[in-house]
């Protein structure tokens, strides 16, 4: 069930990289410290920028990639059991059977890995470096809700939000070098759902589910926010006059949350006993895919009478 959850994610260049043995040491030392605070603010998650480990490695960073068993991934999953909270990892890494990708690791409070993304969308460079794309966008269950992981140049890509968009995420995760911007918003509007970014410089940030910005994280580099995750972003037709009706019933358990100029608000269940697809269906409440889904039916029959 979707609940309640502090998400947090880190922001910033590394000041050390894996280029040598005593590099490494220096940047896991200061990831465990970043993990450290992160938990003792509560958090669940904890996301970091894309190909972390390699950022400031000499030469072309693909040179780096580490083997998809090892590497920094043993600290991480360490880092993960000792705080009890889940880490994205993301880094250029290969398999054992010698395939290169740009990945995101996500990492289970036990320590588990619970799969890995690849890059969709690598850029030219990093294709003609020997990336090789991803050809899936899965959406990984944690104990507080769904999440999705992207990375950088993804977030170009409608293809991507398309996949995502029947499977629901509550949280997608953007490990990126870029900041995203407004990019961002679309993607959480559009899907209905936080994004949380983590980039290499300032600027990291978590937009709401109405495409509002929640938090944003300057020179501190840790950004970290507790949010309501049990949450489903509507469109105002057919669903609007009922806000009433569900106030009545359940007064402040439920929250609204409006995108008026795009027709859209967000119902919300505070309460961690039931999920809020219940009072959707409840009152009969129109989801908004569902609600496309019947305009492009409805217009397909409106032109075969044509």
């Amino acid at each position: 069930m979707r609940r309640h959850a502090t998400l947090a994610s880190v922001s910033k260049r590394p000041d050390f990289s894996i280029a040598t043995p005593e590099d490494t040491t220096r940047l896991l030392d200061d990831t465990a410290k970043l993990v450290q605070r992160a938990a003792r603010m509560g958090a669940d998650l904890v996301a970091f920028p894309e190909v972390y480990p390699q950022l400031g490695c000499p030469g072309p960073l693909t040179e780096h990639a580490e083997s998809e068993d090892g590497g920094t991934l043993d600290t991480i999953r360490e880092l993960a059991r000792e705080h009890q909270l889940y880490l994205v990892w993301p880094r250029y890494e290969r398999t054992r059977t010698g395939q290169l990708y740009n990945s995101s690791v996500l990492v289970d409070r036990t320590g588990e890995v619970v799969g890995r993304y690849h890059k969709m969308f690598p850029t030219i460079g990093e294709l003609e470096a020997g990336v090789l794309p991803g050809d899936a966008c899965p959406v990984f269950e944690t104990d507080f809700g769904r999440v999705a992981l992207i990375v950088c140049f993804d977030l170009n890509f409608a293809e991507i939000r398309d996949e995502l968009r029947p499977r629901r995420p509550d949280v997608v995760v953007f490990s990126s070098m870029y900041r995203g911007g407004l990019e961002c918003q679309t993607w959480a509007l559009d899907l209905g759902c936080h994004v949380l970014t983590a980039i290499s410089a300032e600027l990291g940030r978590l937009v709401d589910p109405g495409g509002h910005l929640l938090r944003l994280a300057t020179y501190e580099t840790l950004l970290c926010q507790r949010v309501n995750l049990n949450k489903r972003q509507l469109h105002m037709d057919n669903n609007w006059g009922k806000m009433d009706a569900m106030l009545e019933k359940y007064g402040p358990d439920l929250t609204f949350e409006f995108a008026t100029q795009e027709a859209r608000f967000v119902v919300g269940w505070e309460r961690q006993d039931q999920d809020v697809d219940n009072i959707v269906r409840e009152f009969r409440l129109e989801p908004i895919n569902d609600y496309f889904a019947r305009s492009r039916r409805v217009r397909q029959e409106t032109l075969s009478k044509v």
